[in-house]
């Protein structure tokens, strides 16, 4: 049986999840359809997805180019998305010889071509790795988008394009992420169904 005091502290993490999706809700749905349409033309047209985070954020990383990769929903053709620290070896090689800071930034040099988009999750907006990455897909003309908390943070001024979430723990941002993810994926999904995009990867 739950107790009256777990039962309390759930209803409080409710409580502040229910108050930042209302607020993500209102601030932020166009933003991440847009994106989620974006990068359908985007790849679609032959173009990659990479994407990274650290800790929490590159579960969600992960979570964006499995959907991608696989599907969201319907049965429909796969597109070419990445998520940076999936590779172990190539991760830990690279930590060992070049340091942390160049964990994303060098498979952005290796991976990214002109127009295809980066996209950057962390919570805080604050971590140097994701910040090298930041500027190692300026340097590839990519498109860079960054998906934080709350404004301003270092990683929202590195993108070409931002959503912060605005929520008072790591916690709730995390869960509004996803959120963030699956809207994008079915603006991704729902933008392919138009006669003007063509199914899969050129």
């Amino acid at each position: 049986m739950t107790s009256p005091h777990a039962a309390a502290h759930g209803g409080d993490h409710c409580g502040r999840l229910l108050a930042a999706l209302e607020r993500f809700r209102d601030e932020h749905t166009v933003t991440a359809h847009r994106w989620g349409a974006r990068l359908a033309s985007s790849l679609a047209a032959g173009g990659r997805l990479l994407a990274a985070g650290n800790g929490g954020s590159a579960a969600q990383a992960q979570h964006l180019t499995a959907e991608l990769v696989g599907r969201y929903r319907e049965d429909r053709a796969p597109f070419s998305a990445i998520a940076l620290h999936t590779d172990t070896s190539s991760c830990t090689a690279i930590v060992n010889d070049y340091g942390a800071d160049e964990l994303f930034a060098r498979q952005v040099r290796a991976h990214a071509r002109p127009g295809d988009v980066l996209i950057l999750l962390s919570t805080s907006g604050a971590s140097a790795n994701l910040l090298t990455a930041a500027a190692a897909g300026h340097e590839a003309a990519m498109d860079v988008w960054s998906l934080t908390g709350p404004a301003p943070n270092p990683l929202a001024e590195a993108g070409h394009e931002r959503l912060c979430v605005e929520a008072a723990t790591t916690a709730t941002i995390q869960e509004l992420h996803l959120v963030a993810v699956h809207m994008m994926c079915d603006a991704f999904d729902k933008a392919l169904d138009r006669p003007s995009h063509p199914k899969g990867n050129a």
